[in-house]
C-alpha cells in the first residue's frame, strides 16, 4: 500500500503492532513456562529429600530390630560366636546413631526440615530418650562381651530386656514421623498443584488474548489482501488482453516499417516494382552494376534486365506477381550488359499488403567476390581431400608391407626354429637302430629335447602371434604374461603392476587391440630405446581404463620419429591407429636421454 503515516506505510505500521503483540505474548508465555519448571524442579527436590527421610526412617526401624535380634543370639553362642556378635552389634549401633542425628542435624537438608517443623522437633524429642536406651544398652553388651571372657546369661538377659522394652516404643515412635513426613509431602503436592493450575490458566488467557487480538485480526488482514490481488489479478488480465490486440495491429506497421528500415539501411542497390513485375523505379548503382546506360521507363520489366537462365526468369516472375505477406531472401546468378557474371543477393520486400495494387521492394548485395573466394576455398577443400585420400592410400600400403614384413618374420622363425628342429627329428628317428640298444637310448634322449624345445618354440611363436591366455583369461592375465616372458628372455627388468586390482574383460576385438599395442611398446623400448627397466602399470576408475608403459631408455622425438618412414615411426603410427580404431586415446611423452612414458585410456563403458 502506498498510504504513508508519519514516513511510515500503513502495511509497516501493522506489522510492528502485530510484531509487538506477538512478543509480549511469548514473552508471557515463557514466563509461566520458565516459573512452572522453577517450581517443579524445586518439588522434586523436595521429594527427593522426603525420600531420603523416609528411607533413613525405614532403615532406624531395620537397625533397632536388627540390634534386638544380634543380642538375642548372644544367650546362646559360644565365646568366638559371642565376640562376632559384638562386633556386628557395634557396626550396626554406630549406623543406628549417626543415622538419628542425620535426621536432625541443622546443617542439611534433612536437618532443616526438621527444625522448620514444630511437630517433627517434638516427635524427635520423644523419641530421644528411647534412642538413647537403645544406643547405651548395645555400648554396654558390646563392652561386656569384649571385656570378660565367661559371661552369665542373666547380665546378658539384663541388657536384652532393656532392648526389647525400649524397642516398640521407638518403632511407634518412628512411624508417627514417617506419617508425618508424608503427610507435608502430600501438602506440598496439593501447593504445587495448585500453583500449576494458575500457571495453565494464564498460560490459556495468554492464548485466547493471541486468538482474540493477533489471529483473527491477521487473518481478516490477509483475506482483504488476498481479494485485492484477486482484484488486481483480473485488472492484469484484461489489460493484458487489449495490449495483445495493440501488438497485432503494431505488427501490421511494423512489417511496413521492417521493409522500410531495410530499404534505407541498404539503398545502394535497391529496385521497385509494381505486382504486373514492372519497374516503378531503380538505383542509379544498380543501374551501373547491371551496366545499363539509358534510362529505364514504367514499362520495362525486371525479368528483361536481368540477363539469366528461362528457368530462373519463370521463378522470379512469380515471386513478383504472387501476393506474398513475408520477405523472400535468395542468392541469383545473373550477367550485365557486357556479358559479365556476376552474384546478387536477393530480397523480394512486400509493400502495401493491406491494398490491391501491392508493390514489391527487391534489395540486393553484390556478392560476387565472396563467391569467387568460395570457389577458391572449394578447390583447396578438394585438393587437401585429395591428398587425404593419397596420404590414406600411401599408410594402407605402408601397412600392407608391414604386414608382409610380419609374415616374413614369422616364416623365418618357423623356417630357422621350427623347421630345423623338424628336420634334425627326422633325421634323429631315421637314424634309430633296435639292434643298437646303447645308440638307441641315447638316441631317444636327444629325441626327447628336441621335442620339447620343439614344443617351447612353437609355444613362442604362437604366443606372439595370438596368447591364448588373450582369450581364456584377458587382457591383465596376459599382458603379465607377456612382461614375465619377455623378462626371462632379454634379461631386462620388466616389471608389470595392476594398482587396482582391475579383472575386467572387454571385448574381444578391444583386447586384441591393447595387447598389441602394449606388445608394440615394449618391444620398441628393448629394440631402440635400448631401457633396461621397464614397467607396465595399470589402472582404472569407474569410466577410464589406463595402462601406463614407462622405460629408462634413450628416448626420441615422437613428431619428428612419425614423420620419417622408419621401423619405429610405423610402430608409432600402427599403435595409434589401433587405439583410434577401438575409440580410445594414446599420449606418447619422450625427450632424449630422458625415456618414455605411453599412456593408453580406454572407456570402460564402451567397451
Amino acid at each position: 500500500m502506498s498510504d504513508k503515516n508519519n514516513g511510515i506505510s500503513i502495511d509497516n505500521s501493522t506489522f510492528f503492532k502485530f510484531r509487538r503483540l506477538y512478543l509480549l505474548a511469548f514473552l508471557f508465555i515463557a514466563a509461566t513456562i520458565v516459573i512452572a519448571q522453577i517450581l517443579i524442579q524445586k518439588h522434586l527436590d523436595s521429594q527427593i529429600n522426603d525420600s531420603r527421610i523416609i528411607n533413613i526412617a525405614g532403615r532406624q526401624r531395620m537397625l533397632s530390630q536388627k540390634l534386638v535380634k544380634e543380642s538375642l543370639f548372644l544367650l546362646y553362642a559360644d565365646k568366638n560366636e559371642q565376640l562376632k556378635r559384638a562386633s556386628i552389634i557395634k557396626e550396626s549401633n554406630a549406623s543406628f546413631l549417626k543415622s538419628h542425628q542425620d535426621l536432625q542435624s541443622e546443617v542439611n537438608d534433612l536437618g532443616m526440615l526438621t527444625k522448620n517443623n514444630p511437630e517433627l522437633k517434638i516427635l524427635f524429642k520423644e523419641i530421644d530418650a528411647s534412642h538413647i536406651n537403645l544406643v547405651n544398652s548395645c555400648n554396654s553388651l558390646v563392652k561386656l562381651v569384649n571385656e570378660n571372657i565367661e559371661i552369665s546369661i542373666d547380665s546378658i538377659q539384663h541388657y536384652i530386656s532393656i532392648l526389647k522394652k525400649e524397642e516398640q516404643p521407638f518403632l511407634n515412635k518412628m512411624n508417627e514421623i514417617v506419617f508425618k513426613f508424608d503427610e507435608i509431602s502430600q501438602q506440598k503436592v496439593k501447593e504445587l498443584k495448585q500453583k500449576e493450575y494458575i500457571l495453565l490458566v494464564i498460560s490459556l488467557l495468554i492464548l485466547l488474548f493471541e486468538m482474540l487480538f493477533l489471529f483473527k485480526p491477521i487473518s481478516i488482514h490477509i483475506k482483504k489482501v488476498i481479494r485485492d490481488l484477486i482484484v488486481t489479478k483480473k485488472e492484469a488480465q484484461d489489460k493484458a488482453q487489449k495490449i495483445e490486440e495493440l501488438y497485432l495491429a503494431k505488427e501490421a506497421s511494423l512489417q511496413e516499417l521492417k521493409g522500410l528500415n531495410y530499404a534505407l539501411d541498404n539503398a545502394a542497390l535497391f529496385v521497385s516494382v509494381a505486382q504486373d513485375g514492372s519497374i516503378v523505379h531503380m538505383s542509379k548503382k544498380f543501374k551501373s552494376l547491371l551496366e545499363i546506360d539509358a534510362s529505364v521507363n514504367e514499362k520495362t520489366y525486371l525479368e528483361e534486365l536481368l540477363q539469366i537462365e528461362g528457368g530462373e526468369h519463370q521463378t522470379i516472375r512469380e515471386l513478383l506477381k504472387g501476393k506474398r505477406r513475408s520477405i523472400w531472401v535468395g542468392e541469383l546468378e545473373i550477367y550485365t550488359k557486357k556479358e559479365r557474371r556476376i552474384w546478387l543477393e536477393m530480397s523480394i520486400i512486400p509493400m502495401n499488403q493491406l491494398k490491391n495494387n501491392q508493390r514489391v521492394l527487391i534489395l540486393c548485395t553484390d556478392i560476387t567476390k565472396r563467391k569467387e573466394s568460395q570457389q577458391e576455398i572449394d578447390i583447396l577443400n578438394e585438393e587437401r581431400f585429395l591428398e587425404e585420400v593419397n596420404q590414406q592410400k600411401m599408410q594402407a600400403s605402408q601397412i600392407v608391407e608391414a604386414q608382409e614384413e610380419e609374415r616374413k618374420r614369422i616364416a623365418k622363425d618357423i623356417h630357422d626354429g621350427i623347421g630345423q628342429m623338424l628336420t634334425a627329428l627326422k633325421f634323429t628317428i631315421e637314424s634309430v637302430n633296435p639292434e643298437n640298444t646303447e645308440a638307441t637310448s641315447t638316441k631317444i634322449v636327444r629325441l626327447k629335447d628336441l621335442l620339447g624345445s620343439l614344443i617351447k618354440e612353437v609355444r613362442t611363436v604362437t604366443f606372439n602371434l595370438t596368447p591364448p591366455e588373450l582369450i581364456d583369461y584377458g587382457i591383465v592375465p596376459t599382458i603379465q604374461k607377456l612382461a614375465e616372458r619377455l623378462s626371462s628372455f632379454t634379461g631386462k627388468q620388466i616389471f608389470f603392476e595392476n594398482k587396482t586390482d582391475f579383472k575386467g574383460r572387454f571385448d574381444s576385438l578391444v583386447e586384441t587391440n591393447l595387447y598389441r599395442v602394449v606388445q608394440e611398446a615394449v618391444n620398441n623400448s628393448l629394440k631402440y630405446a635400448d631401457a633396461n627397466y621397464i614397467l607396465i602399470s595399470i589402472s582404472h576408475s569407474e569410466q577410464v581404463l589406463s595402462i601406463v608403459i614407462d622405460d629408462d631408455g634413450k628416448g626420441f622425438d615422437s613428431e619428428k620419429l612419425l614423420t620419417e618412414k622408419k621401423d619405429a615411426g610405423m610402430g608409432l603410427f600402427f599403435m595409434k591407429e589401433r587405439i583410434s580404431y577401438i575409440n580410445g586415446r594414446i599420449f606418447i611423452n619422450s625427450s632424449k636421454n630422458n625415456g618414455t612414458r605411453i599412456t593408453i585410456n580406454i572407456n570402460l563403458e564402451n567397451s
